[in-house]
C-alpha cells in the first residue's frame, strides 16, 4: 500500500482540536492501514517525529431514508502522538 492510500483525511472537530494542544492529530485512514504504516505515512508525508499511534474501529451506522433503513460504511480513526516540538502546519490555521 502506498504512504498516500494510507492517510484518506485529516479529521477537524472540536475535540480532535482540543487534542491538538497534547501534540496528538486525528486522522482517517485505510481499513487496511496497521498501526506500522500509519506511522511511517505521518512521519514522511509531514516530516515530523511519531511516538505513538492508537487506532479505532468506527462501525457503520443505521440511518433511515423514509421505508428504507440504509448502513453507513465502517470506518478508520488513527490518534497519532507525536514528538515534543513537532507539529503539522495543515491544522495550524483551522
Amino acid at each position: 500500500m502506498n504512504i498516500y492510500e494510507v492517510i484518506r483525511r485529516p479529521l477537524v472537530t472540536e475535540k480532535s482540536t482540543r487534542l491538538s494542544e497534547q501534540h496528538k492529530y486525528v486522522f482517517e485512514v485505510d481499513k487496511k492501514a496497521s498501526k506500522d504504516q500509519v506511522r511511517l505515512a505521518v512521519e514522511k508525508v509531514f516530516n515530523v517525529g511519531v511516538i505513538s499511534v492508537n487506532v479505532i474501529k468506527v462501525p457503520g451506522e443505521a440511518k433511515k431514508m423514509g421505508k428504507r433503513q440504509v448502513m453507513a460504511p465502517a470506518w478508520k480513526k488513527a490518534i497519532v502522538t507525536l514528538k515534543e516540538g513537532d507539529k503539522i502546519q495543515f491544522f495550524e490555521g483551522v
